[in-house]
Order: structure tokens, then C-alpha cells, then sequence
């Protein structure tokens, strides 16, 4: 039986409890990236991944 996935919130996020979140969380296969206002749409990524994946978003920024 699989393990439930222990999702955690960005610290970007802001507080309270809105889904205008983004959470991660720690596989088997490496990482899941989601938003909490769409659970059941989620990205996997390696750390490596996760890594260009925010270098990426950062570059981006105005």
C-alpha cells in the first residue's frame, strides 16, 4: 500500500487557510509540485528539475 503524500504549503503562499497555494511534496519517484486550488493536477520533478524549473521562473520576473 502506498503512502500517503505529506504536501507542503510555500511559505510564499501567505497565511490562512486559501487554496492560493503552491505545496510539494516527496514521492517514491521524486518530487510533486501542485496548487492547492487544483489537487489532483500535479507536476513530478527531480530535485534537478525542481531546480531549473524555479531558475526558470525567476528569470522570468519583471
Amino acid at each position: 500500500m502506498a503512502q500517503p503524500l505529506n504536501w507542503q504549503k510555500s511559505s510564499f503562499s501567505g497565511g490562512g487557510d486559501g487554496n492560493e497555494c503552491v505545496e510539494i511534496a516527496l514521492s517514491n519517484d521524486g518530487l510533486l509540485l501542485r496548487e492547492s486550488d487544483a489537487p489532483d493536477r500535479q507536476i513530478a520533478l527531480s530535485g534537478s528539475g525542481l531546480a531549473a524549473f524555479l531558475r526558470r521562473i525567476q528569470a522570468e520576473r519583471p
